[in-house]
């Protein structure tokens, strides 16, 4: 086993039609991390194989449930199946780079961190374009009043959660307002947190995946209302 290698955090990682990609982020992360699970949120395409053959360990949603469903499957699963004292949320389209969880998860060590939020918006190597960073910047808004903390990136799906916090996340919104959700109970908490500067990286792939900005302009409806 390499020294390199993190072993007391798991990948957490939502996987829902990215046959395409998963396999490779599957294998580059496991160089770093070798506990990975996927939770399949019901792709009908080669998804969980690819990920299963790629070393992840592989859960399955037999319909598609969404995105914070996925999520909190993932988190119970390791809560109830390791020992580990992180858990990293990772996203399946290769936005996310391993270096960057990789020092979030030192940092959660060393400073004694409950939580730290990956960020976008801390330095300028991350170029959503306009459109999306104003959409973002409103996200953000909402989020900050409606949970008491001031986070400069409110839906960035990179987190490392330590396992007393991991306990108290109880998932009930199942699609992509869910990372408004998980940022409000990871701060009932009191435990401490931080944000760490991440790199996304946008590529053709990733943004025919995402969430169009209609998509999300709904998303933030929803979160007002609610």
């Amino acid at each position: 086993m390499s020294s390199t290698q993190v072993t007391d955090a798991w990948l957490v990682v939502p996987l829902y039609q990215e046959e395409a990609v998963i396999g490779d982020v599957v294998a580059e992360a496991r160089e770093t991390f070798p506990g990975i699970v996927c939770v399949d949120d019901g792709s009908a395409d080669d998804s969980a194989a690819r990920a299963r053959t790629a070393g992840a360990v592989v859960v399955r949603h037999p319909v598609n449930l969404g995105q914070g469903a996925a999520l909190q499957t993932g988190i119970d699963w390791v809560l109830e199946r390791t020992d580990a004292r992180y858990l990293v949320t990772f996203d399946a389209d290769g936005q996310h780079q391993v270096s960057d969880a990789v020092a979030m998860v030192h940092r959660a060590r060393e400073e004694d961190l409950a939580v730290v939020f990956g960020s976008r918006f801390l330095d300028r190597r991350t170029r959503p374009g306009l459109l999306k960073r104003v959409v973002l910047m409103v996200a953000v808004w909402v989020t900050n009043r409606s949970t008491g903390l001031r986070l400069t990136d409110a839906h960035n799906g990179l987190r490392v959660i330590r396992r007393d916090a991991a306990q108290r996340v109880q998932l009930r919104q199942n699609r992509m307002a869910h990372a408004t959700e998980i940022v409000a109970q990871l701060g009932r908490t009191g435990l401490p947190w931080a944000e760490q500067p991440v790199h996304l990286l946008y590529t053709d792939y990733s943004r025919a995946k995402g969430q169009s900005l209609l998509n999300s302009v709904n998303i933030l409806v929803e979160l007002v209302f609610r």
